[in-house]
């Protein structure tokens, strides 16, 4: 009874002690403990997590509460920096998802008196125990700098599938038996892993495009895909498949075998041949295909195919048990052959890596010159490359036959056996054989140690030149002992040049390969993005739509107000108070008027203004033409006439300024010209009459200057000549009333050559006026 009683009484404490602590725990506020007001900008709130992150940080704060006290401001800054969490905070007072902060404290607390006082977990039972939940994920945690230096280099050897998780995710917990089966089963095989917690990684989450949890993604060379479909096991698999090339492993029959592994000379690689007893590659194959793709061509053979009865019996093959062949410069014999019922990834790989050159390659770039010819690091790691100049040939001729059959002899580590095709590294060859007509076009056998990376080697060349003879093969035999006695036997010295990679594809296909990749991830995207990711995009697309068919429907209502416009009318009207009748355009006239685009003429209003004037261009200048309404369309016709042919020149603009709505404008500027127009005063009657149509305006807008044409007064005057309106005075002034358009612009042309000869007076001013 006594126990009972005991039992009844820890039990109570316990429940009162996580009641409590679940009270504290309502009390965190952010704002408290971020220091901000509930109105701080975002910038502000952003400033003080930097602070007081940099103070509490666990690593530099010794404090035994720097822990907890650092987990409170990440969990505040968390819930603060996203605007709807914070205002769920802010109306609710819970945040949602952000306040694990509270759960984690609880929990922690609990686990240490759990712990201390042995009673059983079922006891208390959270079924969002994260650290239970969180233990399988927990060495596959990526750091955005883990995943920046580490995994994308990574990338393009083998590819990752990555979890996108976070707490207080139900999906995420749903899907977890299946991520730790496939996580299992994947990672065996050669496929790398990563998680990403998006509350405390939520730079890399961004940058992996992930918008919610769960998302899992596939990396491979560098580039992310995302996986839509329903999280089983199948579909992980067929995804991690999928991004994977399709032509890593070629399907070898018995009708293309010779041509497969016939391959070495082109491609420059061993070819290894899988034979297995299922119609698919197998997964672990492609993926081993992949690593080694530089290195190792790689085909399948499929036994229970007909017609593989002679491959098998040929190379002899126990169709009961995957075998792995390795050919290089012999297809008619492999070069290493493993066999197990159940071939493993580190023993495939080791197969591989001990196979990975020809037994006599050729130095196609510099990447593979440092790898078989590497840099001597110490006495004891001397590493001598037995270097064929030979020339390029379709079949194997006798001197490189027996170059390889030499190097297949060789038992020594310390020796490579390497051969360079001489027209195509012509520098590389031209420094190691001897200035001599004995080794021209023939083939010649050298004998180098490099010494450091900028291509500093010590050679030995054979004296004579390399015809693949015995005695050739005894004297090459002997320069090997000696080198193997005295290393010093390498007597010549060299700068190499760096080797062209005859191997890369040309600027088209590289070009080509690019666009391709950047089509289908854009066709991916497009397919499954989320939304809030293309909306930038469509905004461009839709403005840049919008901005197109909108000047399409402006210049073509535009160009019908023109056509309008321009079109002369059939009668000129007869003003009846001047009794004189305004000249008509005959159909000789009309026929005279060039077409339409010929000369453009815009107006000068106070849009155009600043463009056509005040910041015109130095060396350019606007032509402008003084008209009013009732003259518009004559004056502009002859306008046109008179200076269609200085319309050659970029630096001359065309405009024509209303007079009836910028009279002031043009009276102002006229005040500069000498003589020009008078200063109205009191006793000018007729200064608001006084007739300006058919004056034209030169102006420099850059160094703010004009010349003048005044149109004749009468039709035999002269167009340049000076007009005083003070001479006439009490009379009508001058160019007062009314006159005939005819022959106020027949000196134009002339007055243009003038200008363009720079011998016209020029009026200056101090600035431009304003045009209303």
């Amino acid at each position: 009874m006594e126990v009972k009683r005991q039992c009844v009484s820890w039990r109570f404490w316990i429940v009162l002690f996580l009641t409590l602590q679940g009270l504290s725990a309502l009390d965190f506020d952010p704002y408290r403990v971020l220091g901000v007001s509930r109105t701080a900008s975002q910038a502000d709130i952003k400033k003080a997590y930097k602070k007081l992150a940099r103070e509490w940080h666990p690593d530099k704060n010794k404090d035994p509460g720097a822990e907890d006290k650092f987990i409170q401001i990440s969990k505040a800054y968390e819930i603060l920096s996203n605007e709807e969490k914070r205002t769920n905070y802010d109306h609710y007072g819970d945040a949602g998802e952000n306040q694990g902060y509270q759960k984690q404290q609880r929990e922690y607390r609990f686990r240490h008196f759990h712990e201390n006082f042995y009673f059983d977990e079922s006891f208390f039972h959270f079924p969002f125990n994260s650290e239970r939940r969180d233990s399988i994920d927990e060495k596959y945690l990526l750091h955005f700098s883990h995943y920046v230096n580490e995994v994308v280099p990574d990338s393009f050897k083998k590819p990752y599938l990555i979890k996108i998780t976070s707490d207080w995710c139900f999906s995420c917990i749903h899907i977890e038996p299946v991520w730790k089966e496939v996580v299992q089963e994947l990672e065996g095989l050669g496929v790398g892993i990563g998680v990403v917690h998006a509350g405390y990684e939520r730079r890399l989450a961004h940058h992996l495009g992930a918008h919610s949890t769960p998302s899992i993604l596939g990396i491979i060379n560098g580039k992310i895909s995302f996986f839509h479909n329903a999280v089983v096991n199948e579909n992980l698999r067929q995804f991690v498949e999928s991004l994977l090339p399709g032509n890593l492993v070629e399907k070898v029959t018995n009708k293309n075998y010779v041509r497969f592994l016939s391959g070495w000379q082109q491609e420059n690689k061993p070819h290894a041949l899988l034979f297995g007893q299922t119609p698919a590659v197998p997964l672990l194959y492609k993926l081993t295909a992949f690593a080694y793709k530089d290195y190792v061509s790689f085909g399948y053979v499929y036994i229970g195919l007909r017609g593989v009865e002679e491959m098998t019996r040929q190379y002899n093959i126990n169709v009961y048990a995957p075998t792995m062949l390795i050919f290089k410069e012999h297809i008619n014999k492999p070069a290493d052959v493993i066999q197990a019922r159940g071939l493993k990834k580190q023993v495939i790989e080791d197969f591989i890596t001990q196979n990975k050159y020809l037994l006599a390659a050729r130095l196609t770039s510099q990447k593979l010159f440092h790898e078989l010819c590497p840099v001597k690091r110490s006495h004891r790691q001397r590493k001598y490359c037995v270097v064929l100049l030979t020339s390029e040939a379709s079949k194997l001729s006798k001197p490189f036959e027996a170059f390889l059959s030499f190097a297949l002899a060789n038992t020594q580590d310390t020796v490579r056996f390497v051969h360079v095709y001489s027209s195509r590294q012509q520098e590389f060859a031209n420094t190691l054989l001897p200035d001599s007509e004995v080794f021209h076009g023939k083939s010649g056998v050298s004998i180098l140690e490099r010494r450091n990376t900028a291509g500093r080697v010590v050679f030995k060349t054979l004296e004579d030149p390399w015809t693949g003879s015995e005695s050739d093969k005894f004297i090459l035999l002997g320069y090997l002992d000696q080198l193997r006695k005295d290393p010093a036997f390498l007597s010549s010295e060299a700068v190499l040049p760096e080797l062209t990679d005859e191997l890369a594809p040309v600027f088209f296909l590289r070009w080509l390969y690019s666009a391709s990749d950047s089509l289908s991830d854009w066709w991916e995207s497009l397919l499954h993005s989320n939304w809030r990711e293309m909306m930038p995009l469509l905004s461009l697309i839709f403005s840049a739509l919008f901005i197109l068919f909108g000047t399409v429907i402006v210049q073509a209502f535009s160009d019908s107000n023109e056509e309008r416009e321009s079109q002369p009318p059939d009668k000129e009207e007869v003003p009846e108070k001047t009794g004189k009748t305004e000249p008509t355009f005959t159909k000789e006239n009309s026929s005279k008027i060039p077409k339409k685009g010929f000369v453009e003429v815009t107006e000068l209003t106070d849009v155009t203004y600043t463009s056509n004037l005040v910041r015109l261009r130095p060396g350019h200048m606007n032509v402008v033409l003084i008209l009013s309404n009732s003259t518009k369309t004559s004056l502009l016709q002859k306008f046109a006439l008179e200076v269609y042919t200085f319309t050659g020149s970029s630096s001359l603009h065309f405009s024509f300024l209303s007079l009836d709505k910028h009279r002031e404008w043009l009276e102002y500027l006229l005040e500069f010209a000498q003589d020009a127009a008078p200063i109205p005063n009191q006793y000018d009657k007729h200064f608001m009459e006084r007739d300006y149509t058919g004056y034209v305006l030169a102006l420099n807008g850059h160094k703010k200057y004009f010349c003048l044409f005044k149109p004749l007064k009468t039709v035999d005057e002269e167009a340049v000549g000076s007009c005083d309106p003070d001479s006439s005075r009490g009379k009508s002034p001058c160019g007062l009333g009314p006159k005939p358009l005819k022959g106020k612009l027949s000196k134009l042309s002339l007055w243009m050559e003038r200008l363009l000869e720079g011998s016209l007076q020029r009026f200056y001013i101090p600035s431009w006026p304003e045009l209303d």
